[in-house]
């Protein structure tokens, strides 16, 4: 098992494990969300000029993240989904056809609150130019999502293009993938700290058999006196360094949560996955505040031919019981409280629009308290 990647990500940044917090339960290999088989993830990163704010000009600190739920040769086969919307402030496209039938098709993709959009649409153009036998006789409903990062960027200068969206779903990848100020995460702050894109994975035995668990979060939430971890309540020896704001922050945090698993469950049984990230965030000190929008989606890679609703015969599906799935809740709890840390944690302080300015979450501190 390679447990460097535990520790740091592919460009180096160290993960929380790094400074050896005590976290619950087994990870994967590479501790992500891509320890799913079949699943991969793709950024694109905007990070581009200084100074004072010229919509349209800059300064630009935003991007797109790309969720791959199958291989791309399969990805117009479905998966079977749930979604949970804890508090319904935000975006997330494609979710009315999720409660409805259950599965949905294609990339997801996650940016900022006004490229929203831009990355639903961007889908289904890059699905146009490489896979147009997807969408010759069927309409495309991709899940695109959102949290706000006009503290830092240049929000309304609408600065992620279709290409940036493309460049995003080429480039995901299988095994380690980088964290913090990366893809849709790039200008994301929780706790009053620089976050962004974080992920964890929990292995999970039963009946003989493994399975993973996955947890992807864009963590852009919380306040700094709420911030846990491992159950210790941290904020208030953390009022230094503080932020700096040349414009008033109002309150817009969020958070985006994706949980992907090859076990064997039906859409019900993963909306009760879904709701059990906010138990995850909880863990780290989120309350899920008025303006913050917190929505949540569970898929598993299983029962493909049965997602793939073929006409004329009877569909067939494997479950793991209910009264069997109390450890796949335990590993999304785990595996959601890991994500947000890792996304904290492999991060670097940053300088956005106006001079405004966002710590990360203090590194010697980290050493000092938990190594």
């Amino acid at each position: 098992m390679p447990l460097s990647s535990h520790h740091t990500t592919p460009a180096g940044k160290p993960r929380a494990r790094h400074y050896a917090i005590p976290f619950e339960g087994r990870p994967g290999p590479n501790n992500a969300i891509t320890d799913v088989p079949g699943v991969a993830v793709g950024y694109t990163t905007l990070i581009e000029g200084g100074g004072p704010l010229v919509v349209g000009e800059g300064p630009i600190r935003t991007g797109v993240t790309a969720i791959l739920p199958r291989p791309r040769a399969d990805l117009a086969q479905p998966v079977f989904a749930g979604l949970f919307s804890a508090n319904g402030n935000g975006e997330m496209t494609g979710s009315h056809i999720i409660e409805e039938i259950g599965a949905f098709t294609f990339p997801i993709t996650i940016t900022n609150t006004h490229s929203c959009g831009v990355t639903r649409d961007g889908t289904l153009r890059w699905l146009t130019a490489t896979a147009p036998d997807a969408l010759d006789a069927a309409w495309g409903l991709p899940v695109a999502a959102e949290t706000y990062d006009g503290f830092l960027n240049d929000i309304n200068g609408h600065h992620v293009t279709m290409a940036h969206v493309a460049a995003a779903i080429d480039s995901a990848t299988t095994g380690a993938i980088d964290e913090g100020s990366v893809g849709g995460g790039t200008g994301m702050i929780a706790y009053e700290f620089k976050a962004g894109s974080g992920t964890a994975s929990r292995e999970v035995d039963w009946q003989g058999l493994t399975y993973t668990i996955g947890s992807f979060v864009q963590a852009n939430f919380g306040k700094r006196r709420n911030l846990m971890i491992r159950g210790r309540r941290v904020g208030a020896e953390l009022a230094e360094p503080p932020m700096v704001e040349r414009t008033p922050r109002r309150e817009k945090g969020s958070i985006i949560a994706v949980v992907a698993t090859d076990a064997p469950f039906l859409p019900h049984q993963l909306k009760r996955l879904a709701r059990r990230i906010p138990l995850g965030i909880a863990w780290t000190g989120g309350l899920g505040y008025h303006s913050s929008g917190d929505i949540f989606l569970a898929f598993s890679t299983a029962n493909g031919e049965a997602a793939a609703c073929a006409s004329g015969a009877v569909a067939r599906a494997e479950y793991i019981p209910d009264c069997d799935i109390d450890p796949f809740f335990d590993a999304v709890v785990h595996g959601i409280e890991e994500a947000i840390l890792n996304a904290l944690i492999a991060n670097d302080d940053m300088t956005g629009r106006d001079g405004n300015f966002v710590p990360a979450l203090p590194k010697g501190w980290l050493e000092r308290t938990f190594r």
